[in-house]
C-alpha cells in the first residue's frame, strides 16, 4: 500500500486560551516527508497542545501557520486536513471485527466495497494480522489491538499520522515489546508521523528525531544520540537520561581544569568558558585508588540488575552518581579512584527557563 509522504511545516504556531493561559509559545518545527518525529516532554509542556493544533482540534493564535506539503491548513477543519490519529486507548469499536474496524473510515467515505476489501486485505498483511480478520478487539492482545488501530488510521491514506501517547496505558513489559513493534511498523509504512510521548525510551526507540518540549516551547530538536551527548539546554540534559552537575571555581577556571577528588582534570576548549559542567553517570570511571585518579568515598551502592549505581562523595564536588558494571567490587564505605575522560564533559548551558 503506497502512502503519501508529506512535509509538515509549523511556523510561529502558538496557543493562548480564553483565560489567558499560554498553552504553547510561538513554535517552529519542520517534519520531513516520511520522517517520524517525537514531541517529547513532561505533562503540561505543550506537546499535546501542539498535536491538537496540527490535527485541527484546536484553533491557534493569529500569526500561526501550519502547512502540509506546502498547502496552508491552519484554518482547515480536521476532516479536511488528511490526518490519521492513533490514541492512547486505540478507540476501537468493540462490536466490530478487525476487518470492519480497519475499513470503517473507508465505509463512511463511501469507498466501493471491492476497493475497501482490497485495501483492508493489504493492511492486514502489512501489519501482520492474517487470520484475525473476523476477531473482535476483546479477543486480541494489546499488540494486536495496536496494529488494528494503526491500520485503521492509515486505511484512508492520510497525509500525516498523529500518535497521541499510544503506549501509555500498557504495563512496562508489554510497552517495551510494543515500542519496538510500533517502530518497525512506522518504518514499513514510510508515512510522515508525529508522535507525542513523555517516555524518553519510547521516543528514542521510535522516532528519527526528537523535539524536546519544556514550558510551552520546543527547546531542542535532533536525533536521540545528539540530544543525549550534546544538549544545548539544561532541561534536555536532565530529561534525557540522568546527569551530574560539576562545579568549577575561579582558580580551576583560570587553569582550564576541573577539580575531581583532588585531581586537576584538563577541560577541553569547548567547555572551558563554563563554570558548571555536566557528565552522565555511565561516563564516570570508578576503580581502585591509584596515581592519576581523583579520590572519592562510596556512600551508597545500589544493585540494579544490569548495572550497579554508586553515589560518590568528593571533597571538591557535589555528590556524584556513577554507573558501573554489575560485578564492580566497590562497596559502601570504600575509598575509590575516580576519573572522567575529558571528552565526556558537557557544558551546562544556563538559561532563564
Amino acid at each position: 500500500m503506497e502512502l503519501e509522504r508529506t512535509r509538515v511545516e509549523i511556523n510561529q504556531c502558538a496557543k493562548t486560551y480564553p483565560d489567558g493561559t499560554r498553552g504553547l509559545r510561538p513554535t517552529d518545527l519542520t517534519v520531513e516527508p516520511g520522517e517520524v518525529v517525537a514531541l517529547l516532554g513532561p505533562s503540561g509542556c505543550g506537546k499535546t497542545t501542539l498535536l491538537r493544533l496540527i490535527a485541527g482540534l484546536e484553533a491557534p493564535d493569529e500569526g500561526s501557520r501550519i502547512a502540509f506539503g506546502g498547502t496552508d491548513v491552519t484554518r482547515l477543519p480536521i476532516e479536511q486536513r488528511g490526518i490519521g490519529m492513533v490514541f492512547q486507548h486505540y478507540a476501537l469499536f468493540p462490536q466490530m471485527t478487525v476487518a470492519a474496524n480497519i475499513g470503517y473510515g473507508l465505509k463512511i467515505r463511501n469507498v466501493p466495497e471491492a476497493e475497501r476489501r482490497r485495501t483492508v486485505g493489504e493492511l492486514v498483511d502489512l501489519v501482520r494480522l492474517q487470520g484475525l480478520e473476523h476477531k473482535r478487539p476483546t479477543e486480541l492482545s494489546g499488540g494486536q489491538r495496536q496494529r488494528v488501530a494503526l491500520a485503521r488510521a492509515v486505511a484512508v491514506r492520510p497525509r500525516v499520522l498523529l500518535l497521541d501517547e499510544p503506549l501509555t496505558a500498557l504495563d512496562a513489559k508489554l510497552k517495551e515489546s510494543l515500542r519496538d513493534e510500533l517502530a518497525d511498523l512506522l518504518r514499513r509504512l514510510h508515512i510522515t508521523a508525529i508522535h507525542v510521548t513523555h517516555d524518553q525510551q519510547e521516543a528514542l526507540a521510535i522516532a528519527d528525531r526528537l523535539a524536546v518540549m519544556h514550558a510551552g516551547q520546543i527547546v531542542q530538536v535532533g536525533d536521540g544520540e545528539t540530544l543525549y551527548r550534546a544538549p544545548t539546554h539544561p532541561f534536555v540534559a536532565q530529561f534525557l537520561g540522568r546527569v551530574n552537575r560539576l562545579q568549577r571555581d575561579a582558580a580551576a577556571s583560570a587553569q582550564a581544569v576541573l577539580m575531581l577528588g583532588g585531581l586537576p582534570l584538563p577541560c577541553p576548549a569547548a567547555v572551558q568558558a563554563h563554570t558548571a559542567l555536566l557528565v552522565r553517570p555511565e561516563d564516570i570511571e570508578v576503580s581502585a585508588l591509584q596515581t592519576g585518579w581523583g579520590q572519592a568515598e562510596v556512600t551508597r551502592r545500589s544493585f540494579l540488575g544490569d548495572r550497579v549505581q554508586l553515589v560518590l562523595a568528593l571533597a571538591d564536588q557535589p555528590p556524584l552518581m556513577a554507573d558501573v558494571p554489575r560485578d564492580h567490587p566497590a562497596r559502601t564505605g570504600d575509598t575509590v579512584g575516580v576519573r572522567i575522560a575529558p571528552e565526556r564533559l558537557m557544558p551546562c548551558h544556563e538559561t532563564s527557563d
